[in-house]
């Protein structure tokens, strides 16, 4: 198998993945949830602070000044 046949297998594979990942995401209740550090992108090496459920890691929301605040003085 050549390296642009691994490469396409992979890439085919990630996509199931990401797919399988945004399903359980969806049906999540986000019961719990925290203000962390995330991409901006997944292809980005940027950091952006974000709400993300605890449970499924999605991201919910941008915390407000107040919570930011808060969030850097820990």
């Amino acid at each position: 198998m050549g390296k642009s046949q691994k490469i396409a297998k992979l890439l085919g594979e990630r996509q199931k993945i990401e797919k399988k990942i945004e399903e359980l995401q969806q049906s999540c209740q986000h019961p719990t949830k925290s203000i962390k550090n995330v991409r901006e992108r997944l292809d980005s090496t940027t950091m952006v602070v974000r709400w993300t459920c605890n449970t499924c890691s999605s991201i919910l929301g941008i915390p407000n000044n107040d919570e930011l605040q808060n969030y850097l003085k820990q």
